[in-house]
């Protein structure tokens, strides 16, 4: 089978013995080197995806995929709105809601909190909230009872527990002859709820929606109208869609704008890690430039004899690129394999590491997340694969365009 004569070359230089046996180390060296790297990259990022995912995944429990109000920020025909949308073919569902600012009281403590008002039925077709009650029942929030529920740390910082009676402070004020004094209201603990992210956990009070909309002063109204995707990851497309079917005086917005800073955090965050990481990749690949160079030492005289044979320097520079190339193909490929293998089963080895070591890495009752999620994504692999077969082929022009300007005559000159 006919082959090129500098593929034919370079593999058999890249599998044959060499006299140099230090020359054989650096390759072999480089070549795990590659693989190191390639193999570590798509495991930490498939890790941060995981960790990404999961984040969302509780965010998204609490907040809607996307939302729609008016213009003054609540809505009066509610109803109307939700029969006009219904029919939209991504659209799972949607809830009113009321929301606004207000404080919490408790003999000497007070902290500030977002109070939502929610449709008990509604709410659970929209949200995970249901599932995150750890004391009492959602189905507390009766109407008139002016019951509230509060988040775990909130509790905590306030004290309470479910039964006892709570202060509410709103931002609207009422004038009395004694002059203008806030709107109280002694409300009642009906329930904790615990969603893993202490900005939920620590700020958040949800009550019934008509006693909420009562103590904000829009009765009759809501805030707005939550909106549940089939796609989360759709949703501002899917909102851009729903808003063309509603008058244009209604605004919307979706989860990514509501989060931007967070997810745009996040996604710095891995771009960073992105290129520290492929800095391990660079240094394995640059690695191939010594072994390289050194083997155009070494192999000078077989240069030579080539080029008086008749091989032009081009073929020449082709040997050593196809070696090079080789060397970071066998790395970047065992690299990927590795990678995938480790990535796909981090959870269990982690977990069996523990159980050796007696030792839990992320303690479940320091860290919500107590485990390594992985998700893997090809786009990843692809970007990584190919960042370091390229750095890998780059390596190699320089050595073997110095192989490619060796003279014969001086070459032979002491052989």
């Amino acid at each position: 089978m006919f082959r090129p004569l500098s593929l034919y070359i370079g593999s058999r230089y890249t599998r044959a013995k060499r006299r140099n046996h230090f020359i054989s180390f650096i390759s072999l060296t480089s070549m795990l080197g590659v693989a190191l790297g390639v193999a570590a990259l798509i495991t930490v990022l498939s890790v941060m995806n995981g960790f990404e995912k999961e984040l969302k995944e509780r965010i998204l429990g609490m907040t809607s995929h996307a939302f729609i109000t008016g213009a003054d920020g609540t809505l009066e025909d509610w109803e109307g709105l939700r029969d006009r949308i219904k029919d939209h073919p991504e659209l799972v569902d949607s809830a009113p809601f009321v929301e606004g600012q207000a404080m919490l009281s408790q003999g000497n403590r007070v902290r500030g909190t977002m109070v939502r008002g929610i449709d008990v039925e509604m709410e659970q077709t929209v949200s995970s909230i249901g599932d995150k009650v750890v004391q009492g029942q959602l189905a507390d929030l009766e109407e008139g009872s002016f019951g509230i529920m509060l988040g775990k740390d909130l509790a905590a910082a306030m004290g309470v527990v479910t039964g006892d009676k709570i202060t509410l402070i709103t931002p609207h004020v009422s004038p009395t002859p004694a002059g203008i004094i806030p709107r109280l209201k002694r409300l009642t603990v009906s329930g904790i709820f615990e969603i893993g992210m202490y900005e939920y956990d620590s700020a958040l009070a949800v009550m019934n929606i008509n006693d909420a909309a009562k103590l904000f002063r829009i009765p009759e109204r809501v805030t707005g109208l939550r909106l549940e995707f089939d796609d989360v990851f759709s949703a501002p497309q899917l909102l851009r869609d729903v808003m063309q079917d509603v008058p244009t005086h209604y605004r919307g917005a979706d989860w990514t704008y509501q989060h931007a800073n967070f997810f745009r955090a996040l996604k710095t965050e891995k771009t960073v890690m992105f290129v520290i990481l492929m800095l391990i990749v660079a240094v394995a690949a640059f690695n191939i430039v010594s072994t390289l160079v050194m083997m155009v030492t070494d192999k000078q005289a077989d240069i030579a004899i080539l080029r008086t044979l008749g091989m032009t320097p081009g073929k020449v520079m082709g040997i050593f690129m196809v070696q090079g190339t080789l060397i970071g193909l066998i790395g970047t490929g065992l690299g990927v394999i590795g990678g995938i293998l480790l990535a796909l089963n981090i959870e269990t080895l982690i977990s069996k590491l523990e159980s050796l070591l007696g030792y839990q890495f992320l303690p479940a009752d320091v860290y919500y997340i107590s485990s390594l999620p992985s998700d893997l994504q090809s786009q990843d692999v692809t970007i990584i694969a190919v960042t370091a077969f390229v750095l890998s082929i780059l390596s190699t022009l320089y050595p073997s365009w110095r192989a490619a300007q060796v003279k014969p005559a001086e070459a032979l000159r002491y052989d």
